[in-house]
C-alpha cells in the first residue's frame, strides 16, 4: 500500500464519508439529490480531517509503534516524522476551512471536533472516561455534521446520541477488556471496578435502544426501519448481557450492533 494512504488509514477515511453521507440521508431523505455540492464538501472536511487525526496518531506514537505497529510509515521510515507533522496541520486546515462554505454551525462542528480530537491524542486518551466521550462524540459528531450541512440537524439528534451513547458503551468494555494491559491509563474500570464499569456500559447499550424507537414513534421512518433495527437492538440487548461475563464478546457484538444499527438507518433514510 502507498505509504501515504497508510498513514491516513484510507478505509477510516472512507467510513468516515460515509457517515456523513449517512446523516445527509437521515436528515432529508431521498432529497439527498438537491445538496450535491454540500456533501462533497462535508465529505472532503470529515476526510481530510480523519487524515490529519491518523497522522497526528502516528507522530506521537511513533516510538511506540516500533514495537506495537513496526509496519507503520513513521517507524518503518518510509515517511518522516517531521513530515507526518506537518500533513496533519495542514490536513487539519483544510478541514475547517472547507467547513466554512458549509455554513457556521458546520464550521462549529469541525473546530470543536478538531479541538476534541487533537486533546485527544495529546491528554485524554491516557484519561480514560474523558477519552471515550471524546471518541463518543467524534462518532456522533459525524451524523450532526451531515444534519447540519442541510440546515436540519436536529432530525439527526436521536440517531447522533444513539451512536453517542452505544460507542462509549463498547469503548468502557474494551477498556474493561484491556484493564491488566492498560498501565499507563487511568481508566473507568480502574476507578471504579469492572463490574461497576460493566453495568454502566450495559445501561448504555440499553439507552441506546429505548433511542431507537425514536424515528419510527414520530413517523419520520417506516417498517423497514423498524424491523432492522429491532435486529440491532437485540445486538446490543446481548451485548449488554453478555459483556460481565465476556467483555472481548461484549464489545465485539456492540459494534456488530451498530453496524446493523447503520443499515437500519439508511433504510430509513431511502425508504
Amino acid at each position: 500500500m502507498n505509504r501515504y494512504l497508510q498513514l491516513f488509514r484510507i478505509g477510516n477515511c472512507i467510513m468516515g464519508a460515509f457517515g456523513v453521507v449517512l446523516g445527509v440521508l437521515i436528515a432529508v431523505g431521498r432529497d439527498i439529490v438537491d445538496y450535491p455540492v454540500e456533501l462533497v464538501l462535508g465529505c472532503i472536511t470529515v476526510i481530510f480531517f480523519i487524515m490529519g487525526g491518523n497522522s497526528l496518531n502516528d507522530y506521537l506514537d511513533r516510538d511506540l509503534d516500533k514495537l506495537a505497529h513496526p509496519e507503520r510509515p513513521l517507524p518503518s521510515g518510509k515517511i518522516k516524522p517531521q513530515a507526518a507533522k506537518n500533513i496533519s496541520i495542514a490536513t487539519f486546515i483544510i478541514a475547517c476551512a472547507v467547513s466554512v462554505f458549509l455554513g457556521l454551525v458546520p464550521f462549529i462542528i469541525t473546530i470543536v471536533a478538531a479541538a476534541v480530537m487533537i486533546a485527544y491524542e495529546l491528554k485524554t486518551k491516557k484519561l480514560g472516561l474523558i477519552g471515550n466521550l471524546s471518541i463518543a462524540w467524534l462518532t456522533s459528531a459525524l451524523f450532526f455534521l451531515g444534519g447540519a450541512i442541510t440546515g436540519h440537524i436536529e432530525v439527526t439528534i436521536p440517531m447522533g446520541l444513539m451512536a453517542f451513547l452505544a460507542t462509549l458503551g463498547r469503548e468502557i468494555v474494551k477498556d474493561v477488556q484491556d484493564m491488566n494491559a492498560d498501565f499507563n491509563r487511568t481508566t473507568l474500570p480502574k476507578q471504579i471496578g469492572k463490574r461497576n464499569a460493566s453495568v454502566i456500559s450495559s445501561i448504555l447499550f440499553v439507552l441506546a435502544v429505548i433511542l431507537s424507537f425514536e424515528p419510527y414513534l414520530t413517523g419520520r421512518f417506516g417498517l423497514a426501519y423498524l424491523v432492522v433495527v429491532l435486529v440491532a437492538d437485540a445486538i446490543f440487548i446481548y451485548s449488554a448481557v453478555v459483556l460481565h461475563q465476556n467483555p472481548k464478546n461484549g464489545q465485539k457484538f456492540a459494534k456488530y450492533g451498530m453496524f446493523v444499527a447503520l443499515i437500519a438507518f439508511l433504510l430509513g433514510g431511502l425508504l
